[in-house]
Protein backbone atom coordinates (compact mmCIF):
# COMPACT_ATOMS: atom_id res chain seq x y z
CA UNK A 1 0.00 0.00 0.00
CA UNK A 2 1.11 4.07 -1.06
CA UNK A 3 2.25 6.12 1.70
CA UNK A 4 -0.22 8.39 0.01
CA UNK A 5 -2.92 5.89 0.65
CA UNK A 6 -2.31 4.93 4.07
CA UNK A 7 -1.67 8.47 5.37
CA UNK A 8 -5.46 9.42 3.97
CA UNK A 9 -6.63 5.82 5.88
CA UNK A 10 -4.77 7.65 8.66
CA UNK A 11 -6.55 10.92 8.48
CA UNK A 12 -10.01 9.80 7.76
CA UNK A 13 -9.39 7.35 10.84
CA UNK A 14 -8.56 9.69 13.22
CA UNK A 15 -11.49 12.10 11.54
CA UNK A 16 -13.89 9.52 13.38
CA UNK A 17 -12.34 9.13 15.99
CA UNK A 18 -12.51 12.93 17.16
CA UNK A 19 -15.92 13.47 15.57
CA UNK A 20 -17.11 9.65 17.21
CA UNK A 21 -15.45 10.53 20.73
CA UNK A 22 -15.80 14.05 21.09
CA UNK A 23 -19.07 14.35 19.34
CA UNK A 24 -20.53 11.57 21.76
CA UNK A 25 -19.25 14.10 24.25
CA UNK A 26 -20.88 16.91 22.88
CA UNK A 27 -24.39 16.03 21.59
CA UNK A 28 -24.89 13.00 23.88
CA UNK A 29 -23.28 13.33 27.34
CA UNK A 30 -25.87 15.13 29.12
CA UNK A 31 -28.65 15.32 26.73
CA UNK A 32 -32.12 15.67 28.34
CA UNK A 33 -33.47 12.43 30.52
CA UNK A 34 -31.13 9.97 28.34
CA UNK A 35 -27.66 11.30 28.39
CA UNK A 36 -25.13 8.09 28.22
CA UNK A 37 -22.58 10.37 30.63
CA UNK A 38 -19.09 9.50 31.25
CA UNK A 39 -19.57 5.64 30.56
CA UNK A 40 -21.21 6.50 27.17
CA UNK A 41 -18.34 8.81 25.89
CA UNK A 42 -15.97 6.39 26.95
CA UNK A 43 -17.51 3.76 25.25
CA UNK A 44 -18.17 5.78 22.06
CA UNK A 45 -13.88 6.50 22.04
CA UNK A 46 -13.43 2.76 22.36
CA UNK A 47 -16.28 1.72 19.22
CA UNK A 48 -14.26 5.02 17.22
CA UNK A 49 -10.72 2.66 17.47
CA UNK A 50 -12.57 -0.58 17.23
CA UNK A 51 -14.47 0.34 13.91
CA UNK A 52 -11.47 2.14 12.14
CA UNK A 53 -9.29 -0.95 13.45
CA UNK A 54 -11.29 -3.53 11.00
CA UNK A 55 -12.13 -0.89 8.38
CA UNK A 56 -8.36 0.65 7.82
CA UNK A 57 -6.06 -1.41 10.25
CA UNK A 58 -5.07 -3.39 7.24
CA UNK A 59 -4.27 -0.34 5.16
CA UNK A 60 -2.15 1.94 7.13
CA UNK A 61 -2.06 0.07 10.79
CA UNK A 62 -4.99 2.07 12.15
CA UNK A 63 -2.81 4.71 14.34
CA UNK A 64 -5.14 7.66 14.50
CA UNK A 65 -2.56 9.16 17.22
CA UNK A 66 0.81 10.63 17.28
CA UNK A 67 1.70 8.98 20.65
CA UNK A 68 0.69 5.59 18.95
CA UNK A 69 2.76 5.98 15.69
CA UNK A 70 6.39 7.03 18.30
CA UNK A 71 5.74 4.10 20.62
CA UNK A 72 5.34 1.66 17.70
CA UNK A 73 8.52 3.35 16.18
CA UNK A 74 10.64 3.05 19.27
CA UNK A 75 8.99 -0.50 19.98
CA UNK A 76 10.67 -1.11 16.37
CA UNK A 77 7.25 -2.21 15.07
CA UNK A 78 7.48 0.92 13.02
CA UNK A 79 9.51 2.76 10.29
CA UNK A 80 10.97 5.96 11.79
CA UNK A 81 10.94 7.62 7.87
CA UNK A 82 7.29 7.74 7.79
CA UNK A 83 6.53 9.35 11.31
CA UNK A 84 5.82 12.58 10.37
CA UNK A 85 3.93 11.65 7.27
CA UNK A 86 1.66 10.00 9.74
CA UNK A 87 1.50 12.49 12.15
CA UNK A 88 0.51 15.21 9.84
CA UNK A 89 -1.94 13.08 8.67
CA UNK A 90 -3.38 12.38 12.08
CA UNK A 91 -3.45 15.89 13.27
CA UNK A 92 -5.07 17.35 10.03
CA UNK A 93 -7.86 14.04 10.70
CA UNK A 94 -8.26 15.34 13.97
CA UNK A 95 -8.80 19.07 13.21
CA UNK A 96 -11.17 17.86 9.97
CA UNK A 97 -13.46 15.58 12.59
CA UNK A 98 -13.37 19.04 15.18
CA UNK A 99 -14.18 21.26 12.22
CA UNK A 100 -17.54 18.80 11.22
CA UNK A 101 -18.21 18.63 14.95
CA UNK A 102 -18.54 22.49 15.52
CA UNK A 103 -20.62 22.86 11.36
CA UNK A 104 -23.57 20.29 13.35
CA UNK A 105 -23.07 21.49 17.23
CA UNK A 106 -23.13 25.26 16.16
CA UNK A 107 -26.23 24.80 14.60
CA UNK A 108 -28.11 24.95 17.92
CA UNK A 109 -29.58 27.71 19.15
CA UNK A 110 -27.42 27.82 22.85
CA UNK A 111 -24.35 26.30 21.69
CA UNK A 112 -21.36 27.89 23.06
CA UNK A 113 -17.64 26.77 23.32
CA UNK A 114 -17.47 28.07 26.89
CA UNK A 115 -18.60 24.58 27.74
CA UNK A 116 -15.23 23.24 26.71
CA UNK A 117 -16.55 21.45 23.48
CA UNK A 118 -14.67 18.45 24.80
CA UNK A 119 -11.26 19.88 25.22
CA UNK A 120 -8.81 18.65 27.31
CA UNK A 121 -7.58 20.91 30.38
CA UNK A 122 -6.46 20.72 33.75
CA UNK A 123 -6.31 22.77 37.19
CA UNK A 124 -9.88 25.08 36.29
CA UNK A 125 -10.11 23.36 33.40
CA UNK A 126 -9.99 19.93 34.56
CA UNK A 127 -13.65 18.78 34.88
CA UNK A 128 -12.42 17.24 38.65
CA UNK A 129 -10.67 20.10 39.26
CA UNK A 130 -7.13 18.18 38.93
CA UNK A 131 -3.82 19.91 39.06
CA UNK A 132 -1.15 19.98 36.57
CA UNK A 133 1.25 17.29 37.61
CA UNK A 134 -1.91 15.22 38.09
CA UNK A 135 -3.01 15.33 34.43
CA UNK A 136 0.45 15.38 33.40
CA UNK A 137 1.12 11.71 35.56
CA UNK A 138 -2.13 10.27 34.17
CA UNK A 139 -1.88 11.07 30.41
CA UNK A 140 1.82 9.52 30.43
CA UNK A 141 1.08 6.70 32.38
CA UNK A 142 -2.13 6.03 30.69
CA UNK A 143 -0.94 6.44 27.33
CA UNK A 144 2.26 4.39 28.27
CA UNK A 145 -0.36 1.60 29.10
CA UNK A 146 -2.31 1.80 26.16
CA UNK A 147 0.72 1.62 23.92
CA UNK A 148 1.56 -1.86 26.08
CA UNK A 149 -1.99 -3.21 25.45
CA UNK A 150 -1.69 -2.20 21.26
CA UNK A 151 1.97 -3.85 21.37
CA UNK A 152 0.91 -6.88 22.88
CA UNK A 153 -2.30 -7.69 21.41
CA UNK A 154 -0.46 -7.21 17.75
CA UNK A 155 2.46 -9.31 18.73
CA UNK A 156 3.01 -12.30 16.37
CA UNK A 157 2.38 -14.43 19.87
CA UNK A 158 -0.70 -12.92 20.53
CA UNK A 159 -4.25 -14.29 19.53
CA UNK A 160 -4.78 -13.67 15.86
CA UNK A 161 -7.60 -11.71 14.82
CA UNK A 162 -8.45 -10.38 18.61
CA UNK A 163 -6.11 -7.03 18.57
CA UNK A 164 -8.71 -4.47 17.62
CA UNK A 165 -10.99 -5.70 20.92
CA UNK A 166 -8.63 -5.45 22.81
CA UNK A 167 -7.46 -2.06 21.88
CA UNK A 168 -11.14 -0.59 21.69
CA UNK A 169 -11.75 -1.87 25.11
CA UNK A 170 -8.73 -0.90 26.59
CA UNK A 171 -9.16 2.63 25.28
CA UNK A 172 -12.62 2.71 26.63
CA UNK A 173 -11.30 1.81 30.35
CA UNK A 174 -8.57 4.43 30.00
CA UNK A 175 -11.50 6.98 29.38
CA UNK A 176 -13.53 5.75 31.83
CA UNK A 177 -10.38 6.85 34.54
CA UNK A 178 -9.11 9.59 32.58
CA UNK A 179 -12.62 11.96 31.28
CA UNK A 180 -12.42 13.22 35.42
CA UNK A 181 -9.14 14.74 35.44
CA UNK A 182 -8.07 15.97 32.13
CA UNK A 183 -11.17 14.99 30.16
CA UNK A 184 -8.66 12.33 28.60
CA UNK A 185 -6.63 12.75 25.96
CA UNK A 186 -3.73 10.30 25.47
CA UNK A 187 -3.75 11.33 21.78
CA UNK A 188 -2.35 15.09 20.59
CA UNK A 189 -4.30 14.97 17.69
CA UNK A 190 -7.42 14.83 19.34
CA UNK A 191 -6.40 18.06 21.44
CA UNK A 192 -5.04 19.75 19.18
CA UNK A 193 -8.21 19.46 16.89
CA UNK A 194 -10.76 20.79 19.65
CA UNK A 195 -8.75 23.51 21.13
CA UNK A 196 -8.37 24.96 17.88
CA UNK A 197 -12.05 26.13 17.86
CA UNK A 198 -11.99 26.95 21.63
CA UNK A 199 -8.87 28.73 21.41
CA UNK A 200 -7.53 30.39 24.79
CA UNK A 201 -7.00 28.55 27.51
CA UNK A 202 -7.47 24.97 25.54
CA UNK A 203 -4.28 26.49 23.06
CA UNK A 204 -2.39 27.78 26.31
CA UNK A 205 -2.74 24.18 27.63
CA UNK A 206 -2.49 22.12 24.48
CA UNK A 207 1.19 21.76 25.21
CA UNK A 208 0.90 19.16 28.23
CA UNK A 209 -1.52 16.93 25.63
CA UNK A 210 1.13 16.46 23.38
CA UNK A 211 4.41 16.08 25.62
CA UNK A 212 2.67 13.63 28.26
CA UNK A 213 1.15 11.16 25.94
CA UNK A 214 4.36 11.30 23.33
CA UNK A 215 6.58 10.36 26.30
CA UNK A 216 3.74 7.72 27.44
CA UNK A 217 4.21 6.23 24.36
CA UNK A 218 7.84 6.73 23.40
CA UNK A 219 8.38 4.94 26.76
CA UNK A 220 6.02 2.06 26.17
CA UNK A 221 7.78 1.01 23.10
CA UNK A 222 11.30 0.80 24.79
CA UNK A 223 9.77 -0.99 27.86
CA UNK A 224 8.12 -3.67 25.39
CA UNK A 225 10.70 -4.05 23.10
CA UNK A 226 12.91 -4.75 26.08
CA UNK A 227 10.41 -7.09 27.85
CA UNK A 228 9.60 -9.27 24.60
CA UNK A 229 11.67 -8.27 21.86
CA UNK A 230 10.07 -8.34 18.69
CA UNK A 231 10.46 -12.06 16.99
CA UNK A 232 10.98 -13.52 13.68
CA UNK A 233 7.54 -14.89 13.60
CA UNK A 234 5.78 -11.62 14.56
CA UNK A 235 3.77 -10.56 11.93
CA UNK A 236 4.12 -6.58 9.67
CA UNK A 237 1.67 -5.09 12.24
CA UNK A 238 2.01 -1.77 12.20
CA UNK A 239 -0.50 -0.99 15.12
CA UNK A 240 -4.09 -0.44 15.10
CA UNK A 241 -5.08 2.24 17.81
CA UNK A 242 -6.50 5.71 18.35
Amino acid sequence: MTLSKRMVAELLGTCWLVFGGCGAAVFAAAFPQVGIGLLGVSLAFGLTVLTMAYAIGHISGCHLNPAVTVGLVTGGRFPAKELVPYVVSQVLGGVLGAAILYAIASGKSDFSLAAGFASNGYGAHSPGGYSLLSALTAEAFLTFMFLVIILGSTHGRAPSGFAPIAIGLGLTLIHLIGIPITNLSVNPARSTGTALFVQGWAMAQLWLFWVAPLVGGALAGFFYLWLLPSSTDSPDVRGRAE
